[in-house]
């Protein structure tokens, strides 16, 4: 897939110590402004997958929203991301990254302007879904913008400090959210991306040079079309499978479609010359493998906490601001593993800490699902320990992914790679949001028919039927984990992925196509989007 690392570095290599343009800025000055519009913009595209947790709440309020229509406004962002980022990467090597990104900020802007004056839940969906595709522009471009301006030392501290951010990102969003929502409006959540749009667009203009990957290729459309109609199809069906029922014809027909678009894509990519995904990969197991590991480790480890934000507000009757910090101890402990260990982790197999960490990240879904069943005086500290555990495994697994997927692909194959294990991780998020969604509202239904999940109160009837769900989602999202973890043990192996992102080309020689997409950062590049992807992360 298509990511914007992928057709390789073969833009005009900077300075040894990747100063100014072509060099002629001093080195000791400046050189810093590139990494801060990059990474600003990436730390708010990531900001943005979960700062609207804890504002689901109000937003419900406030617009008459239905529970669907909650799913769809945390969905349909993660879904157009994830669809939406193959052709982004294209775009951006043929028509020039800083441009690209700079329209992506732009849209980004535009959209969330349109979020925040949004009068009905239909018109906060439509706007979520285009600040998505202004996501995916954003994101596509940050690897090789980033690549473009630095070398050597560094771009290893560049890709630190912008892994590291992203990382922040999923301990900023539910606490931002909350406290915006609190001590404004939930229409802030939205705003606070205008201000700080219109900074980083200032810096790009004013210090980030445009560079260009393979200008003689081609934008793979029907691949991304059909790509992108099974997606969408698949949330849809999903969704509405869960509210009008799995007979019902609008779900049968729209998996039906899903199914069809994905024998469409299949079919595309294998006759396509120069594919957003070629599918040769996926005999590699090691490589299939961990594109499965990528969209369920992302699908079991974040989509649940949307319905803690819920049930924390609505039943424990939480602030917004409590709401976001009860669930920081996962993104938190993440962190800190990252920080002490992820120079040791890295030297590890990588099934190794991807496999073990699935398994935590599991162990932590369970040890939720074990606290909260049938228990009548659950409270917030009830998820404490097994999202401690989940911090763990997910600080284990998440830095290492990225990079055995570029090392379990050919050279030539890395940005490809690189773009197909982002793609499946915003959709595993996508995926998570619409199926446990699912699960949680059968489970309300069943324990308290007529009970609202995005009311407040209903006495301890509808209390214990938010338990039910969120026991019952988190027990599937801890056996998701624990069975990819033991397949990521059993099939990956260091001689397929074990060699992380290939080395960076020598200096002023462009990179074979796709080559070196995020090579000589290690395992750092891998964290963004730990929330997202949730992104976002």
């Amino acid at each position: 897939m298509h990511h914007a690392a992928d057709r390789g570095n073969a833009a005009v290599a900077p300075a040894a110590d990747g100063g100014g343009p072509a060099g002629h800025r001093p080195v000791a000055r400046g050189k810093w402004w590139p990494l801060v519009a990059i990474t600003l913009g990436n730390f708010m595209l990531l900001v943005d997958v979960t700062i609207v947790n804890t504002a689901l709440p109000r937003m419900a309020d406030g617009l008459g929203a239905s529970f669907t229509s909650l799913q769809w406004v945390m969905d349909i962002y993660a879904l157009a991301l994830a669809a939406l980022l193959m052709v982004a990467g294209s775009a951006a090597d043929l028509f020039g990254r800083r441009r690209l990104y700079l329209a992506g900020l732009a849209l980004f802007a535009l959209s969330s302007l349109a979020c925040g004056l949004a009068p009905d839940a239909g018109t906060l969906i439509a706007a979520r879904a285009v600040q998505g595709l202004g996501a995916a522009a954003m994101f596509a471009t940050n690897t090789p913008l980033l690549m473009a301006h630095y070398q050597g030392r560094d771009r290893g501290v560049a890709f630190g400090i912008w892994g590291g951010t992203s990382g922040a990102a999923a301990a900023v969003g539910p606490v931002l959210g909350g406290l915006l929502t609190e001590y404004t409006d939930w229409r802030a959540i939205f705003l606070v991306n205008l201000p700080l749009t219109a900074i980083a667009v200032w810096i790009t203009v004013r210090h980030v040079r445009e560079s260009h990957g393979d200008r003689t290729a081609r934008i793979d459309w029907a691949g991304a079309t059909s790509f992108t109609a099974c997606a969408g199809a698949l949330m849809y069906g999903l969704i509405r499978g869960g509210e009008h029922g799995w007979t019902e014809s609008g779900t049968l027909a729209s998996l039906v479609v899903a199914a069809l678009a994905l024998i469409v894509f299949v079919a595309v990519e294998r006759r396509m010359r120069q594919p957003l995904l070629d599918l040769r990969l996926l005999r590699r197991p090691s490589f299939a493998v961990l594109m499965l590991a990528a969209l369920l480790l992302q699908a079991a480890a974040f989509p649940y906490l949307t319905y803690v934000g819920l049930w924390t507000q609505n039943i424990l009757g939480l602030s917004p601001v409590a709401a976001g910090l009860a669930v920081t101890p996962m993104a938190l402990m993440s962190l800190l593993i990252g920080a002490l260990g992820g120079r040791r982790l890295a030297q590890l197999a990588p099934q190794i800490p991807i496999g073990c960490g699935l398994l935590l990240t599991g162990a932590g879904g369970l040890l939720h699902a074990l606290l909260l069943d049938g228990s009548t005086d659950a409270g917030w500290a009830t998820l404490t320990p097994g999202l401690a555990v989940s911090g763990l495994g997910i600080g284990m697994a998440m830095p290492v992914l990225v990079s055995a997927a570029l090392g379990a692909a050919p050279p030539q194959r890395a940005g490809m790679a690189s773009g197909a294990v982002n793609t499946f991780r915003q959709l595993g998020y996508a995926i998570g949001i619409a199926v446990l969604g699912t699960v949680f509202a059968t489970a309300l239904r069943d324990a308290a028919p007529g009970a609202a999940a995005g009311g407040h109160g209903g006495g301890k009837a509808v209390g214990a039927a938010y338990v039910s769900g969120l026991t019952d989602i988190t027990l599937l999202s801890g056996v998701v984990a624990v069975v990819t973890g033991l397949l990521v043990l059993a099939v990956v192996r260091r001689s397929d992925a074990g060699a992380g992102a290939p080395s960076a080309p020598a200096a002023g020689k462009s990179a074979p196509r796709g080559e070196g997409a995020e090579s000589g950062q290690g395992t750092t590049p891998a964290t963004a989007g730990i929330g997202a992807g949730p992104s976002g992360e």
